[in-house]
């Protein structure tokens, strides 16, 4: 028995890691779609680097975060978390955001932006739902 408390409380940890890292991507993907909505208001090129530095932020949490995940996933073992997640905006949609500034690019990254943030609070659903399994075992 020892074991297997010492594997939740290791699961625990890891979950307060990763809800955080989750918690860091959300305000970074929030706060470059606020950038991409004034873009697509008339922003320009500054408004373009500050978008994509958050978004950056946002990528390095992720990363964070996969890492975090294939721990978790060591530690659980038989239970099935999801895995591998990875940002939705390519490396074309960020030339074209720089070099095309138009309303058209600035919509689809906008578009990209909130996608990307609706998956990062799914997943953090789902920690917060494996958390409360964990304590209750």
């Amino acid at each position: 028995m020892p074991d297997n408390t010492l594997q939740i409380n290791q699961a625990l940890t890891l979950t307060d890691q990763l809800i955080a890292c989750l918690d860091d991507a959300e305000r970074q993907l929030s706060s470059a779609r606020n950038w991409g909505f004034l873009d697509v208001l008339g922003g320009g090129l500054i408004t373009d680097l500050i978008k994509h530095s958050k978004l950056q932020n946002a990528k390095n949490s992720m990363e964070h975060v996969n890492y975090i995940m294939q721990q978790l996933q060591q530690v659980l073992g038989s239970i099935s978390i999801p895995g591998d997640y990875r940002m939705q905006i390519g490396g074309f949609a960020t030339f074209a955001d720089f070099f095309f500034d138009s309303g058209i690019v600035d919509i689809y990254m906008t578009a990209k932006i909130m996608n990307s943030l609706n998956e990062v609070r799914k997943l953090k659903e789902k920690c917060y739902e494996l958390k409360r399994r964990l304590n209750e075992l």
